[in-house]
């Protein structure tokens, strides 16, 4: 390992790998190293089904769960928004060439009560959903209504609002919205995780509503993708394309120890008392450990069920995420469904992962209100894993950490951070009008 390499990635879970990819595409020599044997890391898909059953302590499957290799288990499950960045990033690199997905079926938001309802996204759902009575289903169909019609570029279509300096709690009192309303809007359809969004300009939240309804007008019944074998065949996607850009990849390497100089600039890494140098490293946080704080922690379970979710139409795969104020928390609570369908299970078998951000001395039982939609499980496998991201941007050292997923069931927030080391290394945004004009259908239909 006596070569130089422009950045050495350590770790295959998908960030890595994407950015893996990214710059290699760009020209960069780029060697991957990884301790694991596989790809994925704390985003790997487990297959066999007998080696999740080991990997939580649960002995073997029984009998009535089929053959094991014919599921493919995500430990850290997120649907693609059709329109958003995962997307354009798979189709700016070609890498969905390798990959085939299919729609999610429903999208769902909890209201206190505990019923599920459909997120109305376009004028005619807004009218007939059950979330809200008339006179709020009428207001709302206004709020959507100026919401698609506004065009940043053009003051015209703001009508009353000045959009670059109202806050998102004043659009919703301009349109006399309730608070639930302002929840599944927020939460559902925007996707924040928290609430302090009200407080900011509305613009985000606009970008954000609209992204959602260009993305659900794209598949129809929900703005949501998912790829057929699960999210394991992601990381691998991106291994591929860097490869035939000239990357480098070792696995099952032990240690990979960064090395640094006298003034703590990145010079290498060592492995089995060899050291292959560079100028940069990108790594996720187990690699950098002293470089890195923990924020928070996330509770996950994935459930084995034998059913869809109930009241979601006997939908093969959703999502439902239950707002924060709904159940008298700080954090929201999402539930991502997938089944045989996408070929992640054997026949009849559906896995619904529930997840959130531990706010309590219980993780488990903050998953109750989740777990309560779900009826009958057939096996459940719960973890909680620590959230850590950098102490620092990583410009001057030349070392750039990664965060840890969080519990969104979305690829949003993972690919704000792709997209933010790669500014870091470069010291410029990554160029999405390349590919603005090309997207393209990547959906088996």
């Amino acid at each position: 390992m006596d070569e130089t390499y422009d950045v050495i990635v350590l770790g295959t879970g998908l960030k890595e790998c994407i950015l893996s990819g990214l710059l290699s595409v760009s020209g960069k020599k780029v060697l991957h190293m990884d301790r694991n044997k596989y790809y994925g890391g704390e985003s790997a898909s487990i297959t066999p089904l007998e080696e999740l059953y080991e990997k939580f302590g649960l002995g073997s499957p029984p009998e009535t769960m089929g053959r094991g290799r014919d599921w493919n288990v995500d430990l850290i499950p997120k649907f693609l928004m059709a329109n958003g960045m995962l997307v354009k990033l798979l189709i700016h690199t070609g890498v969905t060439r390798y990959l085939e997905f299919k729609s999610c079926e429903g999208s769902y938001v909890y209201k206190s009560g505990g019923k599920i309802h459909k997120v109305p996204v376009t004028e005619k759902e807004a009218l007939s959903t059950s979330l809200m009575g008339m006179f709020e289903k009428r207001r709302y169909r206004k709020f959507l209504m100026w919401v698609n019609d506004v065009d940043e570029s053009d003051p015209k279509t703001y009508g009353e609002i000045d959009i670059k300096k109202a806050t998102m709690q004043e659009v919703y009192a301009h349109f006399g919205l309730d608070k639930n309303t302002a929840d599944f809007t927020g939460h559902a359809l925007a996707l924040w995780r928290d609430d302090n969004y009200k407080q900011q300009t509305c613009v985000d939240t606009i970008r954000r509503i609209k992204l959602y309804s260009e993305s659900l007008a794209r598949y129809g019944k929900t703005p949501y993708l998912y790829p057929l074998y699960g999210l394991g065949e992601l990381p691998q996607g991106f291994a591929r394309l860097s490869a035939i850009y000239g990357g480098t990849y070792m696995l099952d390497k032990a240690g990979c120890n960064i090395q640094y100089d006298e003034e703590g600039k990145v010079i290498g890494v060592e492995s089995d008392g060899e050291v292959a140098k560079c100028s940069a490293v990108v790594c996720d946080p187990s690699y950098a450990t002293d470089k890195v704080k923990k924020v928070a922690q996330v509770v996950r379970c994935i459930c084995i069920l034998s059913h869809p979710v109930p009241n979601t139409k006997d939908s093969l795969s959703c999502q439902l995420i239950i707002p924060q104020n709904q159940v008298d928390r700080k954090s929201d609570i999402y539930v991502c469904c997938v089944s045989y369908a996408h070929n992640v299970a054997i026949k009849g078998k559906f896995l619904a992962i529930c997840s959130t951000t531990v706010e309590t001395d219980n993780p488990e039982a903050e998953l109750k209100p989740a777990l309560d939609l779900l009826g009958p499980i057939d096996q459940k496998f719960v973890s909680v894993s620590d959230l850590f991201e950098p102490i620092d941007d990583g410009t001057n050292s030349k070392l750039f950490v990664s965060t840890s997923y969080d519990a969104t069931t979305h690829f949003e927030t993972t690919c704000l951070d792709i997209l933010d080391i790669y500014k870091r290394y470069y010291g410029e945004e990554f160029d999405f009008t390349k590919v603005a004009d090309q997207i393209q259908t990547v959906v088996d239909e």
